[in-house]
């Protein structure tokens, strides 16, 4: 006999080690029971639980949790892309990150990863034309995260933003897949236009702690920006650069600089 199809469930190996995970987290830690169950054990999808830790934590005295629910799960079902950043968001984080050592820990405790999820439904408002309702949720994710996205910004997948504090992406910047960056990065404009004026990101970039990125500017695949660099020029592929203004002072280093996460500029280099 065969299996009617709505019963019928895809395998998802990031969902069912989240929540093995969190099943472990309730043994160790039983005063946290009902917050993990609410968050993940509640939820046989990582849609599911996606929407919920989206309306939770973005609901206020002037938006309902349930109304923010009914948002985010007509996005999910609508743009399946969405959950499937995510995942690779959070296998990133856990291969990136040295203090994340579990795939449950971006969903429940990183500001980073759950403010680029939220920027994700927020942006797939902007698209439907709903630019107020797109411009609330910017509003929360940067009261609650310090993270500024503007729901117009294309942001790519496996993306890990560590710490995330202070971190403003513009209406018009486009961020590749497998991006890495630290807290405190601008990807800004340069004064008052208001056409495409934001910095195009391309794959697998490392941005150190505290960059400026500034312009419509390409910076190429794989390359590095060191911290506290101020980039006002185009970033040649598989290329480091470094100061104010930032010049470019080598190569790249290694072949994914934002999967290696070496952000030490040679010293060598730094001096030519």
């Amino acid at each position: 006999m065969s299996i009617p199809q709505s019963q019928v469930h895809p395998v998802d190996p990031v969902w069912d080690r989240v929540r093995a995970e969190a099943r472990q987290a309730v043994k160790d830690e039983p005063v946290l029971g009902g917050m993990v169950h609410a968050a993940v054990l509640h939820h046989r999808t990582l849609d599911a639980a996606l929407a919920y830790r989206f309306a939770q934590k973005l609901a206020s005295g002037e938006m309902s949790e349930q109304i923010l629910r009914e948002v985010a799960e007509t996005a999910l079902a609508d743009d399946p892309e969405i959950v499937t950043a995510a995942r690779a968001d959070i296998v990133a984080t856990f291969e990136r990150d040295p203090a994340c050592d579990r795939f449950l820990q971006p969903l429940m405790y990183f500001k980073g990863f759950q403010a680029v999820q939220a920027s994700r439904i927020a942006h797939w408002l902007w698209m439907q034309g709903r630019t107020d309702m797109a411009y609330f949720a910017q509003m929360r994710i940067s009261e609650l995260f310090g993270v500024d996205i503007h729901p117009g910004a294309r942001i790519g997948r496996g993306i890990m933003i560590d710490h995330a504090h202070s971190i403003v992406i513009g209406e018009t910047a486009v961020v590749g897949d497998n991006v890495s960056m630290l807290h405190s990065v601008t990807l800004g404009g340069t004064g008052k236009e208001d056409d495409d004026r934001h910095p195009k990101i391309g794959d697998g970039v490392l941005i150190g702690a505290g960059a400026k990125v500034l312009g419509n500017i390409k910076i190429g695949h794989c390359s590095r920006i060191a911290a506290g660099s101020v980039v006002l020029g185009d970033v040649p592929p598989k290329s480091t650069v470094a100061g104010v203004p930032a010049k470019i002072v080598g190569e790249a280093g290694c072949a994914q600089p934002s999967v290696m996460m070496d952000q030490l500029v040679g010293i060598r280099a730094s001096e030519d």
